[in-house]
């Protein structure tokens, strides 16, 4: 369990960095002389870096001990972190944003793939859960935190905070993470690599999580106007439904490992069916603020309880050339935010209103649905068994 905490920890600094940006952005702009809409590049700028550079990294890295490799990582992160605190203009700051952000990418590639090879096969969904719940937590915990540190302190004092945190993690894992973590006796050649994508569990599995997304972030990208416009809520109340929508993810991160480790595909398959529902209840609540604030903390625990039920299934079936898929893993989530962004900018700016996005939402539920079944079926009916994991040193 030790070894676990130590990869939590630095997963909780990845996901505060990644997302306290917004925060902290107004500060940003005005200590950098920019507008907050071209502030607002280094958080995609952020996310570019972790959905391109993360996989890239991460193969070239592959005949690193994984400890080393994770080390590393974590100390990349304490110097961006730094570099950050110590930016002297935009341009210099949004590239050092997307070195952190590459690190991030291959970080949680890397720590997937660890963490399941630290537990027992019936615990390694909520091996998952754990390195995953260091963004719920993040989100909760460490973006309200380091909000309030810039408001008090400036910006700087953010990354610096960051910094500090980044050299914890440095420590805990160095401390606690076995020597030979995740080494390899052979290398996996990148042909194997690619080809463990065409396993139909592996890629219904990414568009699954493709569908997931569309289904989160469609909405989420869009919630503070959804819940002032729509629902009627007042501005000093929509923090407050962030955060029991966090917190609802938070104990979904989990809910979700267990479930995981239970009945993999029947417990995704009715999760799945259940987020369709509760999208199409946010569509009947969204103008009445009691059942819409129900409905939003449920959305969001739902949200993370079906992501770590989708990572752990591509794990399992890529164990024996994991690099490539597990680093796709971050990258696909990012590209799906972005999708959805996307997708819900084009429908507002279609007329359709913010309450659409919901609807939107559950369609792509209904049709993760329908793939993660026939995707199940088709397994059933092959009785097909998962790769052993690559022989360890």
């Amino acid at each position: 369990m030790l070894p676990l905490i130590a990869l939590f920890i630095a997963a909780f600094a990845f996901g505060t960095t990644e997302f306290v940006i917004a925060g902290v952005l107004p500060q940003v702009a005005d200590g950098l002389g920019v507008s907050i809409p071209t502030a607002g590049y280094l958080v995609s700028g952020y996310a570019g870096g972790i959905a391109i550079g993360g996989p890239l990294l991460t193969l070239a890295t592959k005949t690193i001990s994984r400890k080393a490799l994770l080390l590393g990582l974590a100390a990349a992160f304490a110097i961006g972190q730094a570099a950050c605190a110590l930016a002297p203009d935009f341009a210099s700051m949004l590239l050092l944003r997307i070195a952190v952000a590459v690190a991030h990418g291959a970080y949680f590639g890397v720590a997937m793939v660890v963490a399941v090879g630290l537990v027992r096969q019936d615990q390694r969904g909520m091996a998952v859960a754990l390195i995953l719940s260091g963004l719920t937590v993040s989100n909760v915990i460490g973006v309200p935190a380091g909000t309030a540190i810039g408001n008090i302190w400036g910006w700087r004092a953010t990354f610096w905070v960051m910094c500090a945190l980044g050299v914890v993690s440095i420590a805990a894992m160095a401390a606690l993470l076995p020597r030979r973590t995740g080494s390899s006796r052979r290398p996996v050649s990148f042909g194997s690599e690619v080809r463990v994508l065409a396993r139909q569990q592996v890629w219904t599995s990414l568009i699954l999580m493709l569908m997931l997304m569309i289904g989160q972030f469609g909405l989420f990208t869009y919630i503070t106007p959804t819940l002032l416009e729509v629902t009627g809520l007042g501005e000093g109340l929509v923090p407050w439904v962030l955060l029991l929508n966090g917190v609802g993810a938070t104990i979904g991160v989990f809910l979700g490992g267990r479930l995981a480790d239970w009945k993999l595909m029947p417990s995704l398959i009715t999760m799945l069916f259940m987020q369709a529902v509760t999208l199409a209840v946010i569509y009947a609540a969204s103008p009445y603020p009691v059942p819409m604030v129900v409905a939003i903390t449920i959305w969001g625990g739902l949200g993370f309880a079906i992501g770590t039920p989708i990572q752990t299934r591509i794990l399992t079936w890529t164990a024996d050339a994991s690099n490539l898929a597990s680093s796709l893993i971050p990258a696909g989530f990012n590209v799906g935010i972005a999708l959805a962004a996307s997708l819900g900018a084009a429908m507002l700016n279609a007329g359709y209103g913010y309450r659409s996005l919901p609807v939107v939402g559950a369609m792509a539920m209904l049709v993760a649905v329908a793939v993660a079944l026939a995707s199940h079926i088709w397994e059933w009916r092959r009785n097909t068994m998962p790769p052993l994991p690559a022989a360890a040193e």
